[in-house]
């Protein structure tokens, strides 16, 4: 999967939680993507999170630390 395609899913999964505030949004953001996304795509986002992805919702960002890191194969 690309690197914007990723962003761009993630983006909306923050949009989605849009309406909650700052604290709950950032909580449900890291519980969605660790509940329906795959270890791989946790990683690869992750990884444009660490590496500062220009598009990527600042909620999307925070909850990267509250995402399950996946365990090295």
């Amino acid at each position: 999967m690309t690197p914007e395609k990723l962003v761009y899913m993630a983006n909306q999964i923050a949009t989605a939680f849009a309406r909650l505030p700052e604290d709950a949004a950032v909580a449900a953001i890291a519980d969605h993507i660790d509940a329906f996304w795959d270890p791989r795509m946790r990683a690869h986002l992750l990884d444009l999170v660490e590496a500062g992805a220009p598009d990527l919702s600042p909620r999307v960002a925070a909850a990267a630390g509250r995402i399950r890191k996946p365990e090295a194969a």
